[in-house]
């Protein structure tokens, strides 16, 4: 088998999004070797002071969002009528397409809240597709529990170790796949993968031990290819999400929430939401 490596690591910087809330933050918006995730956030808040003003209606075209929240709770509203509420391990998954409106806001029992909010690309092809919703719970994720790990599968098939198996939410699939995992400490796992697909893993606790420097809490690493991974955690464990993707290997320009193939198909996004094309 083609063994992985590690090729770079990306710490996640501080911004702000939505209404002044305070997040981590790593881009991939053109880097080939994150293709085809745009972008990874990460935000922690103890209080529910520390969450401004959580993340009033805004549009969005031509990608798609996974939120998966660790702790707490928050709705989703948007412009097609959908509206959905995820707790405590909870996903939420929106592909939107030709385009949307939508909010993210904290629930009103939600004290402080740990989640995450991954950008993935859509091909040309499905940019001006219907949007789609779905939520899922905690419950109906696959749970599983191996030699020195647990985890939970939420997109995608993954063979982790011996098991091999796939999440529940199949519209993510075949174009990428996400795994929340924890291994304990100085615990090994061998991921096999299609060769060709990018491969990252985004530690939010412990360390990963995968080079001659370590992997630690708010750093991603993006791998080579090849059909093998071997991961080995640090002596504190460690907690990080997997995601695997199929390249889309087209051009990417960006303007704010729209992610597009042309400078021109931007100016026509700008336009048509404008014009209230997004309801």
């Amino acid at each position: 088998m083609n063994e992985r490596s590690v090729q770079e690591i990306r710490r996640a910087r501080p911004a702000q999004d939505g209404d002044g809330v305070a997040i981590q933050r790593v881009t991939g918006m053109r880097h080939a070797a994150m293709d085809p995730f745009l972008m990874l956030d990460e935000l922690r808040a103890q209080r529910r002071e520390d969450l401004g003003g959580g993340f009033p209606p805004h549009p969005h075209r031509g990608m798609q969002t996974l939120t998966y929240m660790k702790h707490g709770g928050i709705i989703h509203e948007d412009s097609r009528g959908n509206r959905g509420e995820i707790r405590d391990g909870g996903v939420q998954w929106m592909s939107a397409g030709r385009g949307i409106i939508h909010s993210e806001m904290p629930t009103a029992d939600t004290e402080g809240l740990h989640g995450f909010q991954l950008w993935i690309n859509l091909p040309a092809a499905e940019k001006l597709s219907e949007p789609r919703y779905r939520d899922i719970p905690a419950s109906a994720l696959t749970h599983v529990e191996g030699d020195g790990y647990v985890t939970a599968v939420i997109a995608g098939e993954w063979q982790l170790g011996e098991w091999l198996g796939h999440g529940p939410l199949r519209e993510l699939a075949p174009r990428a796949a996400l795994v929340d995992l924890t291994l304990h400490p100085r615990a090994t796992l061998a991921l096999l993968v299609p060769p060709g697909d990018a491969l990252l893993a985004y530690v939010y606790a412990g360390s990963l031990d995968q080079s001659a420097q370590p992997i630690t809490a708010g750093e991603l690493a993006i791998t080579t290819h090849g059909d093998r991974w071997s991961l080995r955690a640090g002596s504190a464990g460690a907690s990080l999400l997997l995601l695997r993707g199929e390249p889309v290997a087209e051009s990417v320009a960006q303007y704010g929430p729209f992610v597009m193939n042309t400078q021109a198909e931007l100016e026509q996004a700008i336009r048509d939401y404008q014009s209230g094309e997004f309801g």
